[in-house]
């Protein structure tokens, strides 16, 4: 079974206010054996973050480890990419171990699921955010009816609902939001969701790389295969499937293995699946931190994903040196995989590519 493969939880790190709450005497109650560690902080825990020591476990951190915590920040952001915005995460962290993961540049040597107890301060936010939107007047990429928030910003929500309800619970408070749908993306097939009550308001985004690819960096995740089969089944289920072409990592061979993953695509896709698909194409962003990370737990993925001699150093907004493919030439790629895309999969909506 995927749950038993992903997490076998020994340890509760707490933060005492989570265990006061329903939603964290619930997930308590699913590990009844788990040690409990009491903690102040969610991001500050000694055994897990800022211990280098760490780094030879990665995989089995998350696997074992779980923290409980409250979310302090409820804010929504602007976005006007995967979403219009951006909500306060229910769960941040992943059980899965992609070696090109942004989330642990922020959590240093550690990163497994935290699941945040306050759901139903986050619903509200949201919901109050939603009110003061109002209708969505004129159409733009991220939807053209309705507004859109993602959920899923630092975790993968279909492996966050095999822990708690806090996903299929937003899923149904934007079943009621009139002017508003929630969207994820995800690298992992929870066939589960398929009975959730959605009224059409979700948007499920399934991560894609080659399937070669994804078998190496891709750690812990439902096969590429798996994934796109189940676009099917969710758009048979009713909701809203786009893809993410993400990331995109450049080797001697990525157009030709582009090509072969499209194929695939277009001969698995039902005509119901192909005529509401849509693409956001995403070209790898790397980070100096997490390369040295990395080189501790999963070498071999570093030969792809560190090329000092295609990549340039971009220092981003919150401090932090990102390396990304040189921006002359990663014009050329976009454009060469776009027009694959268009040659291949010409009813799949670009929406944007960068």
């Amino acid at each position: 079974m995927e749950f038993d493969r992903l997490l076998q939880i020994r340890r509760i790190y707490a933060q005492p206010a989570a265990l006061e709450l329903p939603r964290g005497q619930q997930i308590l109650a699913r590990w009844p054996g788990a040690d409990v560690v009491l903690v102040d902080s969610h991001w500050n825990i000694p055994d897990l973050h800022g211990d280098e020591t760490n780094v030879p476990r990665w995989s089995r951190i998350k696997t074992e480890a779980l923290v409980l915590g409250i979310k302090k920040s409820l804010t929504v952001k602007p976005n006007g990419r995967s979403a219009d915005f951006i909500a306060p995460s229910t769960a941040n962290g992943c059980a899965m171990a992609c070696a090109y993961c942004y989330v642990p540049r922020h959590k240093g040597y550690s990163n497994p699921i935290t699941v945040f107890a306050n759901i139903d301060q986050i619903a509200a936010t949201i919901e109050r955010h939603a009110t003061r939107q109002g209708l969505k007047l004129e159409p733009n990429q991220c939807d053209p009816e309705l507004w859109v928030y993602d959920i899923g910003e630092n975790s993968d929500c279909s492996v966050d609902a095999l822990i708690s309800p806090n996903v299929e619970e937003l899923v149904g408070l934007f079943r009621e939001l009139p002017n508003a749908r929630l969207s994820f993306a995800t690298k992992f097939v929870n066939p589960e969701m398929l009975a959730w009550d959605h009224g059409g308001h979700t948007r499920i985004r399934f991560s894609l790389m080659p399937a070669d690819l994804a078998r190496s960096i891709d750690v812990r995740t439902s096969p590429v295969a798996e994934r796109i089969a189940a676009i099917n089944d969710f758009v048979d289920a009713g909701y809203e499937v786009h893809v993410n072409f993400s990331p995109v990592i450049i080797t001697d061979t990525w157009l030709a293995d582009w090509e072969e993953l499209l194929r695939q695509l277009d001969a698995t896709l039902t005509g119901a699946a192909k005529a509401q698909l849509a693409a956001e194409v995403i070209f790898l962003t790397h980070n100096e931190q997490l390369h040295e990370v990395n080189l501790g737990w999963h070498p071999q993925a570093e030969k792809v994903l560190w090329r000092p001699g295609l990549q340039e150093s971009k220092t981003s907004s919150n401090g932090f040196n990102n390396v990304r493919y040189r921006s002359r030439a990663k014009a050329g790629y976009v454009a060469q995989l776009t027009a694959l895309i268009e040659e291949i999969t010409p009813y799949c909506r670009i929406r944007y590519a960068f």
